[in-house]
């Protein structure tokens, strides 16, 4: 059996990561399609951070076109699928891996499902509060297998239609990776980027919120704003390369103070580290409602880029996003009262135990008719 896992986003990677480790480690054999913000210098290139982990990349497929509108964006996505179908030809993969809710990965299941490959969806069912929800149900639709990271978003698939035999509830692991402590680099950061640990600091990302663009320089405007009453070191993690990250990029370098920390990607240990020990993560980033709970941080969640993701009690909403309302969540958040109720803080996204569970799961699933005709219920 060949298994072709498919990822164009360093949050993806985090996702796939710890199953690409389980399939050395049981010797399954795999292949990786590269493509989108992993091939691009000016998101990090975190190809890199690929190849530095030990795995090969097999196929890289370069979709992007600059501008990184509306326009742009959508076309870049008629270029990967084109390009998608002679990977596919040429791998000949039994099972195709994706994993999220992204407009590449969209893509990649249309061209799975087209092609009679079989597709294994990560994190499916859950909600996202813009088109990436819309895309993730429509992923779901073209998917064979379901892989839900809670509950609420395996009674949500089956809801949609999906027959119960595909659902399966296994955690999402990229908690995997914080359950082995692949975050205990503080030593390192500290000479590497100066960073003072002891003096504290915030965790900030904040991504396009892709249906509201218009909005993007006044949210960054209250961000800011609010920032700068802020005495702590400001760590930004660039955007993803959605239509309008160039503006928040352009604002970030129009508005930053001299001491901010700006960085387009990092390797996966070292962001954990910085998310297990920043004092609040604050913007619209999946990772403040999926990893920072395990680490029991005051998560800060701005706008409605997770509008109905499955939160844990570490999570504060600002819904609509002013210098005032941020300021009093940070201050929630870094009350007395709520570092205590946080410390019993049980993540809804799993144990760190999914990769496992995941890779078993493919490899013991049968490829017949039952399996590739699908059966809608609903």
């Amino acid at each position: 059996m060949k298994i072709l896992f498919f990822t164009g986003s360093r949050g993806e990677w985090g996702y796939l990561r710890p199953i690409l480790e389980k399939c050395k480690k049981m010797r399954v054999k795999f292949s990786l399609c590269a493509t989108n913000m992993h091939l691009l210098d000016s998101f990090g290139f975190s190809l890199k951070e690929i190849e530095k982990d030990g795995f090969k990349v097999d196929d890289k497929i370069y979709m992007a076109l600059d501008g990184y509108n509306k326009h742009t964006v959508t076309k870049s996505m008629g270029i990967l699928m084109s390009s998608l179908v002679d990977t596919l030809s040429r791998v000949n993969p039994d099972w195709v891996v994706l994993a999220g809710d992204r407009g590449e990965t969209l893509i990649a299941s249309i061209v799975s499902a087209y092609t009679d490959i079989p597709i294994a969806h990560i994190q499916a069912g859950e909600l996202s509060g813009i088109i990436d929800g819309q895309a993730r149900h429509a992923i779901g639709k073209f998917s064979n297998l379901h892989f839900a990271s809670n509950k609420d978003a395996a009674s949500r698939l089956k809801k949609l239609g999906e027959e119960k035999f595909r659902i399966k509830l296994v955690g999402a692991p990229q908690l995997d990776d914080l359950k082995n402590k692949k975050f205990n680099k503080i030593s390192n950061l500290k000479v590497k980027y100066n960073i003072d640990f002891k003096k504290g600091y915030i965790l900030v990302i904040y991504h396009p919120p892709q249906a509201r663009i218009e909005s993007i320089k006044q949210d960054l405007n209250s961000i800011f704003d609010f920032l700068k009453t802020v005495k702590m070191k400001k760590i930004w993690i660039s955007p993803n390369s959605d239509a309008g990250s160039s503006i928040i990029k352009n604002e970030f370098f129009k508005k930053r103070q001299s001491d901010d920390y700006l960085f387009d990607n990092l390797p996966r240990e070292e962001y954990l580290t910085l998310l297990k020990n920043t004092k609040c993560i604050i913007g619209n980033s999946s990772s403040g409602i999926l990893e920072s709970p395990t680490f029991k941080v005051p998560c800060v969640n701005l706008g409605n880029r997770q509008f109905g993701r499955l939160r844990a009690k570490n999570v504060i909403d600002v819904n609509k996003i002013s210098e005032k309302k941020i300021r009093k969540a940070f201050i929630q958040s870094q009350s007395k009262s709520f570092k205590r109720k946080i410390k019993s803080v049980i993540n809804p996204y799993g144990d760190g135990n999914s990769s496992e569970k995941i890779l078993k799961i493919i490899l013991n699933t049968k490829i017949d008719d039952k399996l590739m005709f699908k059966k809608l219920t609903y």
